[in-house]
């Protein structure tokens, strides 16, 4: 959509927000700098980097409220669960909401008049048109470009790849438990460091909330990363899914040789289109 509007193909922004968890890969950041760079700037479309603060480092510490997270839970009995998810609320949703809020000139605790509101682009496209949803605050106007213009993922692809942008990376946490066995395969394989920290955030949070275990509370059974319930060094990530097998296979059909889609996971975690289990869009544009 960034692209789209800069090209003229889509009406001028005012702004673009990123909602930063503080525990993106390098290659996001380093993606973000290079469309804030080659496209934003030269487009005077300010990128704003809106944040609530690091998720990895508030997961992990006492005195903080827990960033809850969908982490596999193996119960004491063998029973197998998931934690209540409210990161994305949390990380994305609620500082994008505040400098929403601040762009209206009503930050809160300030009211915003009726008739006040920003038009919200979300990128999600036609092959997701289930998760388009109106705001569920009145000074947030939801609109969907892709849909409107009839982008499919693969168009969208197609179009980052003709301007030099094939390597667009997918931005979701490092250690984000939504992740498939692919995505797993290419942090441990391309990017060591990064795997060590996710398979030492795996390791301490085996208890759960760390404020409820300094309290005496701790999680009634243990908590993972990888959906086998196992430590993340010893998962059986080298498996191919059958999701995964299938877009493969896919994608030999559509001759379309694209490493977004090769992956079989899916994509990256956005505000209003956060995966639980299935693909979902990436982030979002604003205009007020």
């Amino acid at each position: 959509m960034l692209l789209l509007a800069a090209e003229g193909h889509l009406p001028g922004l005012d702004v673009a927000i990123f909602a930063d968890t503080g525990w993106e890969p390098a290659s996001v950041y380093a993606h973000l700098d290079r469309i804030e760079r080659e496209i934003a700037e030269p487009a005077s479309i300010p990128i704003l980097r809106v944040s609530s603060g690091n998720i990895r480092a508030d997961a992990l510490d006492p005195a903080k409220r827990f960033a809850s997270m969908p982490l596999h839970i193996l119960n004491a009995d063998g029973g197998e669960g998931m934690s209540r998810r409210q990161c994305t609320g949390q990380y994305k949703i609620k500082p994008i909401k505040e400098k929403v809020r601040e762009l209206l000139g009503h930050p809160h605790p300030q009211r915003v008049p009726a008739g006040v509101f920003a038009e919200q682009w979300i990128g999600i496209s036609t092959d997701e048109v289930h998760r388009a949803k109106d705001a569920d605050v009145a000074y947030m106007k939801n609109r969907f470009p892709l849909i409107e213009h009839g982008f499919s993922r693969t168009d969208c692809l197609r179009l980052l790849r003709s301007r030099g942008f094939e390597s667009t990376p997918k931005s979701s946490c490092l250690g984000c438990p939504y992740h498939g066995n692919s995505q797993w395969r290419a942090l441990r394989d391309g990017s060591p460091a990064e795997w060590q920290d996710v398979v030492a955030f795996d390791r301490a949070i085996r208890s759960g909330n760390a404020r409820a275990t300094a309290e005496g509370t701790p999680l009634l059974g243990q908590a993972y990363l990888h959906r086998s319930r196992r430590p993340l060094d010893e998962a059986p990530i080298d498996r191919v899914t059958a999701h995964e097998w299938a877009s493969r296979q896919i994608d030999v059909f559509d001759a379309i040789a694209d490493a977004e889609l090769e992956s079989g996971d899916p994509d990256g975690c956005s505000p209003w289109a956060c995966r639980s289990g299935a693909p979902i869009a990436t982030d979002f544009v604003l205009a007020t």
